[in-house]
């Protein structure tokens, strides 16, 4: 009696049969299989950690900025009557205004030698602010007729160690009077808290101060006055139309031009740092997942082609093209899968870490992160559409392969004499040495597939370290090559040019440069930028312009010269004509010629010849501030006297500058690139062990023929490890080259107005990239050479494969 089993038994048996062979397949290669995974997940992970960090700033930002009511214009101007507040209240489409005095007033520290900056605020002491309001971290609301009472921001507070109840001096209107701190304060119109004209936060030298408006008004003779206006707008309204008409209405009060939040520089710098971690977590993931896409290709083709006979034997038995397929897409699934897995949990936690980190620059009350499945999805299909890319082509060679054809082995390479044979240069190398370069120029895709495999490993590594050069070198070019002063010194007005020579006469002083500065919009037809215009004299020694290519330029005689990016944001070019309305004085409007461009690293900058400006201003050489050489050993002198000038509207250093760079801006992107890092050595790693075990088994029975030869364990491992070497010193430089690229492409993804990476690789970066993947290849070569030792010669010289 004929028995037949259910189709559907059968094809559960057969399928039984795959996933064991699938198990043993993946206990082979474990070792290859875990370094693939760690591929996928390091791409995973930068992926998710970049991804909730955004998430988790873009809703903190939200959220603190709905609730403490963050205004949508701002405006200042010299000095306006309040009843100016209540006509731009009626501007159609505005919600709310809220007029205040906004003043910059020197601060005198216990222990702190420098003169320090206090933007004093006003606000109403029997309420809180309509916008902008002031989170208290510490301490209690300004009370009513309680003289000097101030908040006082927190980062200042926590930099000198002072706390609700002490008291430091200022001098307000060249008066000197005792601030008696009552609350520690956080404001979202300063999440970052920088001066104006900076790019750095100065945590010692620069504080935010709100102090009752009735006192503020009081000490700088602004009663029934304002110089500062916040506004929201109702929802629908174009920004761009209020902004035209508050400027119309503030222009005779000396209105120094109107913005939105685009351009309120706290709300800039995070809107920046958001666009950056968007920048990663683009560009970092698609260059790892796409190492990960070709490892998988290399890697799943080789297996397939050592499999060829196991292929014809499943199609002999039974299997279907699509259970032989699907067969091969699982193992590639359980290595992506496991990778993806290990990423998530990866980039959770770091996103995490991410997010402690920038609290330290971007100061909220609290920090809203959340972990979005969403964001969990999304990894999971960028590995397993990384997965289908990188093997599909492999998995349907496998599906096509004829049963017939595959039972055969594979065609051996043919014969032809090398290079090496044809320059008679045989008796040079030993006969393992013939061996490598026989290898080598008669398989040349093979090598070259594993020569590309290495040099995305170099290159990831590159970029792994870009911004660490990047960043050094911009410290170094901006603070040592460029601006070469000591110290910095604007005024509150512009003075005369006979102040000049009491600078001079400061103690300490050196040599001394002035400048003019000039608030003014520059338009071309549509677009325009609020910028200030910089006068600077032809014979400076400290404030050098010096183009990407370090070469002193010399600025024109009477046109502008704009920095590249800002010359990109207005779209001009060389020739090309602005108009130039100044926003102080008697407000004249110029139409001046672009006569030069300047590749610079920060900031949008105009510059002219102080000659130039000075004409258009019809000015006899007024300055607006000066650059300073100074005696180290008389600085606090200097700065005594400098806390005792009243027409001093602040003073910058430049060491405490390049602290402040090294401890914001540097100090994160080097945290991240940390991450990147890791990320690229363990890449680095598992792209050099893949190489040299695929090699390995290719070549298993190759190995074991030349040991029962009478080769011996060190002349065998010699032919293959030598290759292995080979290919790693040929894939350094094309690496090089390589991370170039790469470098380029994350500098494009992180530029902003406010910053443009330059693109340098130091020596240090390119000798670690190479250093690490040599290291890999040493460590996979030792993991080879004791498989080859342990070899089993029996059982490899049975395979037929």
């Amino acid at each position: 009696m004929l028995i037949t089993r259910p189709r559907s038994s059968a094809r559960q048996l057969k399928m039984t049969a795959l996933h064991r062979k699938l198990l043993r397949d993946l206990l082979h290669m474990k070792g290859q299989a875990i370094a693939i995974s760690l591929v996928i997940a390091s791409g995973i992970a930068v992926f998710v950690m970049a991804v909730s960090a955004h998430e988790a700033l873009t809703l903190t930002r939200s959220a603190y900025y709905d609730r403490y009511r963050f205004a949508e214009v701002f405006a200042s101007m010299k000095r306006a009557p309040l009843t100016l507040a209540d006509r731009i209240a009626q501007i159609p489409g505005v919600a709310q205004v809220e007029p205040r005095v906004v003043m910059d007033v020197t601060l005198d520290i216990e222990g702190l030698s420098e003169p320090a900056i206090g933007r004093m605020i006003s606000i109403p002491a029997d309420r809180r602010p309509g916008l902008n309001d002031v989170y208290l971290k510490e301490g209690r609301y300004i009370e009513p007729y309680h003289p000097n009472e101030v908040l006082v921001s927190d980062t200042f507070v926590e930099a000198h160690g002072l706390k609700p109840g002490d008291s430091f001096e200022a001098i307000l209107n060249g008066n000197r009077q005792t601030l008696h701190i009552v609350g520690v304060a956080l404001s979202p119109e300063y999440v970052l808290q920088i001066r104006p004209g900076e790019i750095i936060p100065d945590k010692k030298r620069f504080a935010i101060i709100w102090m009752d408006e009735r006192e503020l008004d009081s000490a700088f003779d602004m009663e029934g006055a304002f110089n500062n206006i916040t506004l929201t707008l109702l929802r629908g309204t174009s920004e761009r139309e209020v902004i035209t008409r508050l400027d119309d209405l503030i222009e005779p009060y000396g209105g120094a031009g109107s913005h939105g939040r685009d351009e309120q520089l706290s709300a800039r710098f995070l809107d920046d740092e958001l666009k950056g971690l968007r920048a990663n977590a683009i560009v970092s993931p698609t260059i790892f997942l796409s190492v990960a896409v070709f490892l998988l290709h290399v890697v799943i083709t080789r297996v397939i082609s050592t499999q060829r006979e196991q292929i014809a034997a499943l199609k002999a038995f039974g299997y279907t093209h699509w259970e032989v397929g699907l067969h091969y897409m699982q193992f590639v699934m359980v290595i992506t899968t496991f990778g993806a897995i290990v990423g998530i949990a990866a980039g959770g936690w770091l996103g995490k870490a991410i997010t402690g980190f920038y609290a330290e620059f971007y100061r909220f009350p609290e920090y809203l992160y959340r972990f979005d499945l969403r964001v969990v999805a999304i990894a999971l299909s960028m590995s397993v559409i990384a997965a289908v890319i990188g093997t599909m082509s492999a998995v349907r060679q496998a599906v096509l392969l004829p049963p017939a054809e595959a039972m055969r082995p594979a065609p051996p390479a043919q014969f032809r004499e090398t290079l090496m044979e044809r320059l008679g240069l045989s008796r040079v190398f030993s006969a393992s040495g013939r061996m490598i370069i026989r290898e080598l120029e008669r398989r040349p895709w093979k090598a070259l597939m594993s020569t590309v495999g290495i040099a995305f490993a170099v290159a990831v590594l590159i970029l792994g370290r870009f911004a660490v050069d990047a960043f050094d070198y911009m410290m170094d070019f901006q603070y040592f090559v460029t601006q070469r002063q000591d110290v910095s010194v604007t005024f509150v007005e512009p003075l005369s040019a006979d102040s000049q020579f009491e600078l001079q006469q400061l103690p300490g002083v050196l040599r001394s440069e002035t400048y003019r500065a000039v608030g003014a919009k520059l338009r071309h037809e549509h677009r325009y930028r609020n910028v200030a215009i910089l006068g600077l004299s032809d014979n400076r020694e400290l404030y050098r312009l010096i183009d990407a290519r370090e070469h002193q330029t010399k600025l024109p005689k009477n046109g502008l010269m704009l920095s590249d990016k800002l010359a990109e944001v207005l779209h001009v070019e060389v020739g090309d004509t602005l108009t130039v309305e100044v926003l102080e004085g008697e407000r004249p409007t110029w139409e001046v010629p672009v006569e030069a461009l300047i590749y610079e690293f920060q900031g949008t900058n105009a510059y002219m010849s102080r000659a130039a400006l000075d004409d258009l201003l019809r000015e006899e050489g007024s300055i607006s501030g000066a650059y300073l050489r100074v005696d180290g050993t008389k600085l606090d002198t200097l700065y005594q006297q400098l806390k005792e000038t009243p027409r001093v509207a602040g003073v910058l250093l430049k060491d405490a500058a390049l602290e402040g760079f090294q401890e914001t801006v540097a100090e994160n992107q080097y945290i991240m690139q940390g991450f990147n890092t890791m990320f690229a050595c363990i890449i680095a790693f598992g792209v050099v062990y893949n190489t040299a075990r695929i090699s390995l088994s290719e070549r298993s029975r190759e190995m074991g023929t030349l040991r029962v030869i009478g080769f011996t364990r060190l002349e065998v491992s010699s032919i293959l490890l030598g290759e292995l070497a080979v290919i790693t010193l040929a894939a350094i430089p094309v690496g090089f080259g390589v991370g170039y690229l790469f470098a380029v492409a994350l500098a494009k993804g992180f530029e902003t107005e406010l910053f443009r990476i330059p693109i340098v690789l130091s020596p240090e970066t390119l000798a670690f990239a190479a250093g690490v993947t040599i290291i890999a290849s040493v460590i996979s070569g030792l993991i080879v050479r004791r498989q080859i030792d342990h070899m089993d010669l029996v059982s490899v010289l049975k395979q037929k494969e």
